[in-house]
């Protein structure tokens, strides 16, 4: 990924909604509102393409963040001692299930020094 020149970020105080997150990367790209809701959704597809089933697992945006399919194991139903009362509880099993890990990249690291 090329590296853009460094721009003063400036902190928001508040969450954008998605309507404002699609003016301002409009507005900061001159490209129209409509192939940037296309671009997002285009996105969102690409995500999901690699994280579904029988996919390879992983999307990476570079420099940014690893979204990753995990699988989480069954476990067996057991008996355990509860902390609070002292008493005996029965824990019930789990199926198997599977998860989404999302990790930070270095480039998103960098942004919260």
């Amino acid at each position: 990924m090329a590296a853009s020149p460094a721009r003063k970020a400036t902190a928001l105080k508040e969450a954008m909604t998605k309507t404002q997150l699609i003016a301002s990367l409009s507005e900061s790209t001159g490209l129209p509102k409509k192939d940037v809701t296309a671009v997002l959704d285009e996105l969102g597809v690409l995500i999901e393409r690699h994280i579904k089933k029988r996919a390879v697992g992983t999307f990476t945006l570079p420099g940014l963040l690893r979204i990753a399919r995990a699988r989480k194991p069954a476990t067996k139903a057991r008996t355990m001692i509860s902390p609070r009362t002292g008493e005996e509880i029965q824990v019930p099993a789990k199926r198997a299930s599977t998860t989404v890990k999302v990790r930070p990249l270095s480039g998103l690291k960098r942004m919260v020094e």
